[in-house]
């Protein structure tokens, strides 16, 4: 049976979730900033209409925003992975056949679902997520992601759409809006692929879409000739809905200031280490070897990165055993003379938590590691009960001031007891 694919994208997510209990900042210019108040990473469209681009550095803008009356907010990814995982729980009492693709796009699979016209269908579902959640989302239906994922884009840049739009059948309908597309931004193509395909006279994805499947595999491989079939509504990339476990867990942070104080990287690498071990856990997995990368700013000159790894006979995901012997070995090579600004951990060679097993000379401690998983469990079931950081190691606590700069976030309306937004009656 041919598959029918729905692409559900929210509508600058970010800025989106801003908005969400801001309703006074509709229709006004808006942008989210990245880490540390650095660039922009969402903006609406007031904003882009601007000239506002993407990645637009914060300092280099701020005068700018303030003539135009640009608001700006620090991102708050706890508040966008709440806002996320309620679009995603409703999208998934449609169908359970969904692939979250990222924090604001999931693919639905439609074939089992009785659909007389896949177009209001579009409409009505965008109607129930803002009306239940209160996101604007866009609505792109074919049969094949790829031209799902075309016909989203059409919908969210042409108003007359109202926010959906079905590919499912082929015509002039369909050749129309692939002749609006340019290649560049077909999914898939990108910078470096357009202008190999335009030197080719593809400058569309109608081009693409009508050239032979042979040619379009001599210029990108095999998967150019997919990218092709799939505009052809020839689905070649079915949905994902199993979760592969990652290869290697990494957690990052550049700091709210440079520092030479080794309390502060411990209690950075502390942190960093403690969100790392808990997505091992998540995905039940064990690590072998841990690895801290400390460094000054790219930016300033002297640039030192020093990086330090640790073996662990015992595979684990365990919180304070990693984290002790990463800030042992960092406490041998730290520099009290260098302005440090970023630190990383990386957990990997990683194994399966269930496939851990002795060995003839008795050195991977089986008993040591069930009372680890025991303790670790006590740790995760108290956190997810009372709120994430109830519990922590005392290294975590040491200094907040490597924490990255946050000066204009918004409260975690829906994730946080005390940042509850506040209602008064008049009168």
């Amino acid at each position: 049976m041919q598959p029918t694919y729905a692409l559900i994208d929210c509508n600058n997510f970010f800025v989106s979730c801003e908005r969400l209990f801001r309703p006074e900042l509709e229709n006004r210019p808006v942008v989210v900033l990245s880490s540390n108040d650095g660039c922009a990473v969402s903006r609406s469209k007031e904003a882009k209409e601007l000239g506002i681009p993407m990645g637009a550095p914060h300092f280099k803008f701020r005068e700018f925003f303030r003539q135009h009356g640009v608001v700006a907010f620090s991102a708050n990814f706890e508040l966008y992975g709440d806002i996320s995982e309620r679009i995603t729980n409703q999208l998934a009492s449609i169908t359970p056949h969904i692939e979250v693709y990222s924090v604001d796009e999931s693919f639905l699979n439609l074939s089992e679902l009785a659909i007389p016209s896949y177009q209001a269908w579009g409409h009505q579902v965008r109607a129930a997520v803002l009306k239940q959640v209160g996101i604007p989302v866009s609505i792109g239906i074919a049969g094949s992601k790829t031209l799902a994922k075309l016909a989203n884009d059409r919908a969210k840049k042409i108003p007359e759409l109202s926010g959906a739009l079905d590919l499912t059948q082929q015509g002039p309908a369909t050749d129309h809006y692939l002749a609006q597309m340019p290649v560049r931004d077909i999914w898939g193509v990108g910078r470096k692929l357009a202008p190999l395909l335009g030197a080719d006279g593809i400058h569309t994805a109608l081009d693409l879409r009508q050239m032979s499947p042979k040619r379009a595999q001599q210029l990108m491989g095999i998967h150019g000739r997919q990218m092709q079939a799939e505009l052809n509504n020839i689905p070649c990339l079915p949905l994902q809905q199993d979760h592969k476990p990652q290869q290697m867990v990494m957690r990052g942070r550049q700091f709210g200031e440079d520092t030479r104080a080794f309390h502060v990287i411990e209690s950075a690498t502390a942190s960093l280490a403690a969100r790392a071990t808990a997505v091992l856990r998540r995905e039940h997995q064990l690590a072998r070897h841990a690895t801290v990368v400390l460094s000054t700013s790219r930016h300033k000159p002297g640039y030192q990165r020093v990086s330090e790894t640790v073996r662990f006979y015992t595979p684990t995901a365990d919180t304070g055993a990693i984290t002790s012997q990463l800030i042992r070995m960092l406490a041998a090579s730290y520099n009290p003379y260098l302005d440090y600004h970023k630190a990383d951990v990386l957990l990997h060679d990683l194994v399966p938590e269930g496939g851990l097993q002795t060995d003839l000379f008795g050195i991977v401690d089986l008993p040591g590691n069930t009372r680890s998983q025991q303790r670790m469990l006590a740790l995760d079931t108290i956190n997810l009960k009372h709120g994430k950081g109830t519990l922590k190691y005392a290294a975590e606590a040491l200094s907040k001031s490597w924490q990255p700069r946050k000066r204009l976030s918004s409260p975690r309306y829906t994730s946080a007891w005390g940042e509850l937004p506040e209602a008064r009656l008049l009168g």
